[in-house]
């Protein structure tokens, strides 16, 4: 019973490894490489697979999704025997997987030492300028070079990518030096080009403003041109009306000799008046002169001895007009007229006197007319 037992779990542990061993669950985008006694059988799809035990054994499994493989830094020297760092990634996938398995033992160190040798190819027929400003030209070439070489692999290369170009620390300062007196030449170009927009608009603005201001000063010129000649215009009217008026008026009045008499002695005592007046000589003729003053200024070219002609007196603002003086007040003028003529020779007489005494002692005084001689009173106008 016991020995049944043992054998009948036995024939349990056979079966359970037996099944085991037939049955393959592959993942979905994986394929698993069966062998046969060492000789390529098959290949499992994704899901549930039934294997022949201790016959079929799976080799390798295949991953069929797009991969990604960073390298490490590697040093390439460029046309002009300059030493770069260059990083690259490689993205690709497997197409064949029993190819992949059975053409190359590993394809992944492959790719890695082909892309090393074809960058050196690539970046050794460049300069460093043509390398740092050409990454998508490199990325093609590389790309183009990788996807031939490993189609015969089962496997298709789909983007090659240059993380970094790193040239040597001397030519990084160089270069940051270039660029950065680049840019200083960039932003002083910049500067000036603004200075001179500025200029310019000042400028513009500037003319702008003289026109304006040339153009205001010119209508002002203009206005007080017209201003100015209005007003002369009337000042001159003005003049002639008032002369016209004062015309009117003296002749409307009939001034005779007397009245210009009378006149011409009030202006005597205002020849000795003035602080400037430090010497003045009177003749000692000058009663004669006045006795006959009437009658000289009768005859007097141009002065008539009695107005004549019809001239009217202005008008005041009341709207009245003077009226002559009739001809029974003539004698009470003529009289007040003689007695300011002898006030006005009395007077001339005393100051001549005065200054004959401080300014020259040897120039005789002039006496003071005699209160007999007074001189004849005139008639009066005939009217």
């Amino acid at each position: 019973m016991t020995a049944f037992l043992i054998v009948l779990a036995l024939v349990a542990l056979v079966v359970i490894v037996t099944l085991v061993k037939s049955v393959r669950v592959v993942q979905q985008q994986t394929v698993g490489i069966v062998e046969r006694f060492g000789k390529f059988k098959t290949g499992l799809q994704p899901g549930l697979n039934l294997l022949t035990p201790f016959v079929d054994k799976v080799r390798y499994t295949i991953d069929m999704r797009e991969q990604v493989v960073a390298f490490p830094p590697q040093g390439v020297i460029t046309e002009d025997n300059l030493m770069v760092s260059i990083d690259s990634v490689i993205y690709f996938q497997v197409n064949d997987p029993v190819r992949a398995t059975y053409e190359i033992s590993n394809y992944i160190q492959a790719i890695e030492q082909l892309t090393m040798t074809t960058l050196r190819n690539i970046i050794g027929g460049m300069d460093l300028e043509q390398t740092l400003t050409s990454r998508e030209e490199i990325n093609e070439k590389l790309r183009y070079v990788l996807d031939e070489a490993t189609g015969k692999w089962g496997i298709r290369v789909n983007r090659v990518e240059l993380r970094s170009i790193d040239p040597p620390p001397s030519i990084q300062d160089s270069m940051e030096k270039q660029m950065r007196a680049d840019r200083d030449k960039r932003a002083a170009i910049l500067t000036a080009e603004g200075m001179r927009q500025s200029a310019v608009l000042s400028a513009e603005g500037q003319k702008q403003s003289a026109i304006l201001t040339a153009e205001g000063d010119k209508q002002s010129r203009i206005l007080r041109a017209e201003a100015e000649r209005q007003a002369r215009i009337l000042k001159a009217q003005g003049e002639a009306q008032a002369i016209t008026t004062v015309f009117n008026a003296i002749h409307a009045g009939k001034p005779d000799q007397g009245l210009l008499a009378y006149q011409y002695l009030q202006m005597l005592p205002s020849i000795a008046q003035g602080d400037a007046n430090k010497l003045w000589i009177v003749p000692s003729e000058i009663g004669d002169a006045l006795k006959g003053l009437g009658s000289a200024v009768g005859q007097v070219a141009g002065i008539t001895q009695k107005a004549e002609g019809e001239w009217h007196a202005p008008e005041l603002s009341n709207g009245e007009v003077t009226e002559l003086e009739s001809s029974a007040a003539a004698p009470a003028a003529v009289a007040e007229a003689d007695n300011a003529v002898r006030e006005a020779i009395a007077a001339a007489e005393s100051a001549a006197v005065s200054t004959r005494s401080q300014a020259a002692p040897s120039t005789p005084s002039i006496p003071p007319p005699a209160p007999s001689q007074e001189p004849p009173a005139a008639e009066p106008p005939q009217r």
